[in-house]
């Protein structure tokens, strides 16, 4: 009996030991799992490859000194289930991350987001110039044609001017050029659709396309946004008159990379389908990406009875809007007086 006691006793005692133990080894890895990462002192971009396992990705953290336990980590990551839900992408790690932090991160698919901009007023070749330098998205367009663009996006025989809405947009890397087009095109068909469900009675539009040419004549005739809606007015009234719009950006457009930045009286009288000089009525295409601002005023112009607008000269882009053309002649000349003084 006194034998079979010490047994039991000893037995007992093992497992007091391993029991003692193993909590030790539990909170010294809870411990280890939820420190922060000594050397994370600033914040860095770590992309997970498509078909990378979790091991792997242990593995390469340790490698990089960013865990010093990647077994642990496996271990851990199977233990919870984890390991199996880890999402490819590229993450942003931060100051103060834990290994459990790095864990939940990756498996949670919050990937880093980068973004570009669309400037208003800019061209769709201007697009496509901001999408190839960008050293995040993937280029599947590359060289094809405008067409072949707007085929792939679903909207063949349509010319792509004017059709994107200027915005900045975010997305996580290796997106392509052509996802990038795509949420910028349904941008702008929601918004026009809207402006135009909205707009004015009574213009003398005959689409929302229609705005959407206008829109972008506006956006390129003033930055002011005060200045918009006189703007429209005028075109919209010298389209009821029909009158010529006569406005020079159509010119410009027109003259491609023929325009060196000097518009002269010859290219005013030079025809292409959009010299609004020699031809009545809208051009045929947007000319440039209208915003938000250039849109709601073509559908609701400010129709204060004016038919001219000149630059004022004052450097700071704004117009004086006349009724008359001898009022139009007199502020034409006040503003190349001004051009002469400075």
């Amino acid at each position: 009996m006194a034998f079979r006691s010490k047994v039991w006793t000893a037995l007992l005692l093992v497992v007091v030991v391993a029991a003692a133990g193993a909590i030790v080894v539990a909170r010294s890895t809870l411990s280890w799992l939820h420190s922060p990462i000594p050397v994370l002192t600033q914040s860095q971009s770590y992309e997970i490859p498509k078909g990378t396992s979790f091991a792997a990705l242990a593995r390469d953290l340790g490698d990089r000194g960013l865990i010093e336990s990647p077994r642990l980590l496996v271990a851990w990551a199977r233990l919870t289930g984890q390991g199996k839900n880890l999402k490819a992408g590229e993450y942003e790690l931060l100051p103060g991350m834990s290994p459990q932090a790095l864990l939940d991160l990756f498996v949670s698919g919050r990937v880093m987001l980068h973004s570009i901009t669309f400037i208003e007023g800019s061209t769709f070749d201007e697009m496509r110039e901001v999408l190839a330098r960008h050293p995040a998205i993937q280029q599947e367009a590359g060289k094809a044609t405008d067409a072949d663009i707007m085929k792939r996006l679903g909207a063949p025989d349509r010319h792509p001017e004017g059709l994107f809405f200027p915005d900045t947009y975010r997305f996580p890397k290796e997106t392509s050029d052509l996802d990038v087009l795509r949420m910028a095109y349904e941008r702008m068909e929601r918004e026009l659709d809207a402006a135009w469900a909205a707009r004015a009675p009574n213009l003398p539009l005959n689409s929302p396309y229609e705005a959407l040419i206008l829109a972008s004549i506006i956006e390129k005739e003033t930055a002011r946004a005060a200045e918009r809606g006189k703007i429209s007015g005028v075109f919209i009234e010298r389209l009821r008159r029909q009158m010529r719009l006569q406005t020079d950006p159509t010119v410009i457009y027109g003259l491609d990379d023929s325009y060196d930045g000097n518009l002269r009286r010859a290219d005013l009288q030079r025809d292409t389908p959009y010299n609004t000089y020699t031809r009545a009525g809208l051009p045929p295409t947007p000319i440039a990406l209208p915003g938000l601002g250039a849109l709601q005023a073509a559908v609701h112009p400010e129709e204060t009875g004016a038919l001219f607008f000149v630059a004022t000269g004052l450097g700071d882009g704004s117009h004086y809007f006349s009724r008359t053309l001898a009022e139009h002649d007199a502020a034409v000349a006040r503003y190349l007086q001004r051009l002469r003084q400075q």
